[in-house]
């Protein structure tokens, strides 16, 4: 016996909440006539579209002819056990949200219709409200299950999200775990070598979530001293300190329910940390100077670019906040990892500066084996910078090695070097190679990077902030650079060499 429900055979489903959802499809399955009607009468009055059969060769039939979204199903059924079904239901169509219904409750069973994929359980008998509630959470289980897939999708197809490009198996693993996290309000650490795209990231989940209305708010905890991060997340009272004439609200508390990105967390001091970690556990903020305390809707993203968890065990950030940070963490690829992302962004920054300088701009072929070749320690924002320097000195719509910065034309000329084999006599038994050594002058990249960052610097005058810009790296790798290389306590330009 199959029986198929429509909304006018039920009386005065709630329109309010009906208009609040999509018009989800739910079949009930179970023999016993009673609960089955009342389970369709309280479903239709939430303004599902609803199914029912009273044997799993029943629903089985109606399965192959309908696209149900809910299921809700007893497990003890004639003749094939609920579990039949069940198990089918899983491996043809994981999508679908699985209700299980059973007079027989035990831990045991309760297990096992987890593991085979049930997403929610209720023991006979039950409260009507208690079967509303479990449809509820159903709905918006399904909901955002179809908003994630609709969001990879979209990011998939369209190369991306905004700025975010890329089709390698990496960014397609940070597209699902995104398109997830988009649509909670759990922190989120965003971890990722200096210029693979953080800020994006941090954008996109915030813009593609359900309170993209409300602000977004970039907070570089790097470039500001101590006491200015501590008045702009936190905010102060009046009198709070001298000059402080005003009060002034924090940006945690101004943000209302947006979020509030926390760029290069590992810079905070201890004990802004300290802060910071009782302000997300007890969801309120403390202004500086103030007595009370205000709430806190906001959701906050970090990211950083250094080892957190190595900074963990040497004492330099705090295990709570860490942990507390880092309920979902996204890492984004570098770019060496994912080459085969190069000519879609390098296709996407000329795009937009054709838009911006009316040229149709092209590489040449010497400029696409380079890009190919060249590992991007500055990652993708040092190939924007090499793409938008090139432009910006071509002398023509195609694009040369002349054109492109210092330390890619260095590495080039490392490429055409010829590589000497072992034995051989003299230059002229060398063999042009493609930049590997095999046992002839050929300098290191490490060695070639250390060059052109010293060289830039020279060149701007010790401006390390310019030179970062220029060298399309973060400014935090750039000073970490110059102190592996002893030179940056001095301050001042790297010695001339003559």
């Amino acid at each position: 016996m199959l029986i198929t429900a429509s909304p006018m055979e039920y009386l005065s489903p709630s329109k309010a909440l009906a208009d609040r959802q999509p018009s989800w499809h739910l079949l009930v399955v179970d023999d016993d006539s009673a609960v089955r009607h009342a389970c369709c009468e309280i479903a239709m009055r939430a303004g599902y579209t609803v199914y029912s059969a009273d044997s799993v060769e029943a629903a089985q039939a109606l399965l192959r002819q309908e696209s149900i979204d809910i299921l809700l199903l007893d497990l003890k059924l004639p003749r094939n056990n609920g579990l039949v079904l069940l198990e089918e239901v899983k491996a043809e169509q994981p999508e679908m949200v699985v209700i299980v219904m059973t007079a027989f409750a035990s831990v045991s069973s309760a297990v096992e219709v987890m593991r085979i994929g049930a997403n929610d359980y209720l023991t006979k008998p039950f409260a009507l409200d208690e079967l509303s509630m479990v449809l509820e959470r159903a709905a918006q289980r399904r909901h955002f299950d179809a908003e994630s897939r609709m969001l990879r999708e979209r990011l998939r197809t369209q190369q991306g999200m905004g700025n975010i490009i890329g089709r390698s198996s990496g960014m397609e693993k940070l597209y699902r775990i995104l398109s997830k996290v988009a649509f909670s309000t759990h922190p989120v650490l965003i971890l990722g070598e200096s210029g693979t795209g953080k800020e994006l990231i941090a954008r996109a989940i915030h813009f593609h979530g359900p309170n993209s209305a409300m602000p977004f708010i970039p907070v570089d905890c790097g470039s500001l001293v101590p006491s200015l991060i501590e008045s702009e997340l936190f905010g102060y009272v009046k009198g709070a300190f001298t000059g402080a004439n005003r009060s002034k609200e924090g940006l945690l508390a101004a943000a209302g329910s947006g979020t509030v990105f926390l760029d290069e967390i590992g810079e905070l001091q201890l004990d802004l940390q300290a802060k910071l970690l009782r302000t997300l556990q007890e969801k309120e903020v403390r202004p500086v100077g103030a007595t009370q305390a205000v709430p806190m809707q906001a959701r906050v993203l970090a990211a950083t670019n250094r080892d957190l968890a190595a900074m963990v065990e040497q004492g330099q950030f705090r295990k709570d906040l860490y942990f507390r940070l880092n309920v979902v963490n996204l890492k984004i690829p570098p770019l060496r990892e994912r080459p085969q992302d190069i000519p879609l962004l390098v296709a996407h920054f000329l795009e937009r500066m054709q838009r911006e300088h009316g040229i149709r701009y092209t590489l040449s072929d010497d400029v696409l084996r380079i890009f190919a070749a060249y590992e991007w320690p500055g990652n993708v924002r040092e190939l924007e910078n090499a793409v938008e320097r090139a432009c910006a000195l071509s002398s023509g719509p195609v694009l040369h090695v002349g054109d492109l910065p210092t330390q890619v034309q260095a590495f080039h000329a490392q490429m055409r070097r010829p590589a000497m084999v072992p034995g051989a006599e003299g230059d002229a038994g060398g063999i042009a190679g493609d930049g590997v050594a095999n046992g002839g002058g050929i300098v290191p990249i490490a060695e070639l990077e250390k060059q052109a960052i010293l060289q830039t610097i020279r060149q701007v005058n010790g401006d390390k902030l310019l030179a970062a810009k220029l060298l399309g790296i973060g400014k935090t790798t750039l000073y970490r650079k110059l102190k592996e290389y002893g030179v940056e306590e001095a301050g001042d330009p790297p010695p001339q060499i003559h």
